[in-house]
């Protein structure tokens, strides 16, 4: 892959730092540039050699730049491809980590028309519930999938090129269309997110919270594990594909709403034929996702 003489990640947080550590070892990149909102995670982003330097102007940081990386939280899409349009050169390449398409493509028309061959929308699937740059890490890409969802009027050298950076980081890539991804990721991202939130936020509430948390074990944990999750960043995902999530949420209601009439009428053998049904599919899912390691590897 052609290296990258200097690459501008706007968002050094577990993202857009863990995507510049991994060039950065790939040696593919010379330098890296940081902008942020806020002077502390870049700061801390410079100490950790995640960037080379800060930038506090678009300006400044978008002279030369050969990539552009977008990692902010999607509900700031809007402002900053407004403020990165006057200064986009003719030949950067931009990109974005966002979890929503259909928000982030509406941004990109709306300010970067002028730039829309060079602008390939793309989501690395590989958060964590760890957030801000000391949760970067170079090897977060490894094996993970990274959806690019390009637009008609892309390049196919601009195509490419995001598809070689993210493979240098050690991904898996496929496509689809923004609005494909967007119902895929209501259902299998979104809403268990919003369920982790909401339940975690129930029993917080409650009188007898402390009690509760005490007793809760690895089963609590491990299905409340993304209500850890950066709560701004979440904020936005789910307002941004509030209409793919409340269509999977209604699903989800009626499959409860199912439960629910299963349980009033003590119909074990019914609840056990859903539980059978559930445990095969997702032990089907884990088995292909997370095969075992050979012993000693």
């Amino acid at each position: 892959m052609k290296k990258i003489d200097k690459l501008v990640v706007c968002g050094v947080g577990l993202i857009g730092g863990s995507f510049a550590l991994a060039l950065r070892k790939a040696g593919l990149v010379n330098r890296i540039v940081g902008v942020g909102r806020r002077p502390e995670p870049l700061a801390k982003a410079r100490e950790l050699g995640l960037i080379d330097e800060i930038s506090t102007d678009w300006a400044t940081a978008l002279q030369g730049a050969d990539l552009v990386l977008l990692a902010m939280p999607v509900g700031q899409m809007d402002a900053v491809a407004a403020a990165i349009a006057p200064h986009l050169g003719p030949d950067t390449i931009v990109t974005d980590a966002g979890s929503t398409k259909r928000d982030v493509i509406e941004a990109i028309y709306r300010h970067l028309g002028h730039r829309l061959p060079n602008v390939v929308p793309a989501h690395p699937i590989a958060g964590a519930e760890k957030s801000g740059p000391v949760a970067a890490r170079a090897e977060l890409y490894a094996g993970r999938k990274v959806v690019v969802t390009p637009l008609p009027e892309n390049r196919p050298e601009a195509i490419a090129r995001v598809r070689d950076v993210w493979a240098a980081c050690g991904a898996v890539l496929h496509e689809m269309s923004p609005q494909e991804h967007d119902r895929v990721f209501a259902a299998v991202s979104h809403l268990p997110h919003l369920l982790a939130f909401g339940l975690v936020h129930d029993l917080a509430g409650r009188a007898n919270a402390e009690q509760l948390f005490s007793y809760a074990a690895s089963g609590f944990r491990d299905f409340t594990r993304v209500a850890g999750s950066h709560p701004e960043m979440w904020r936005d995902i789910c307002v941004a594909n509030r209409h793919s999530l409340l269509a999977e949420l209604d699903a989800y209601l009626s499959e409860l709403a199912y439960l629910r009439a299963l349980l009033v009428a003590g119909d074990g053998p019914a609840l056990e034929a859903v539980f059978d049904e559930a445990s095969r599919a997702r032990n089907t899912w884990a088995d292909k996702a997370f095969p075992a390691t050979p012993s000693g590897e």
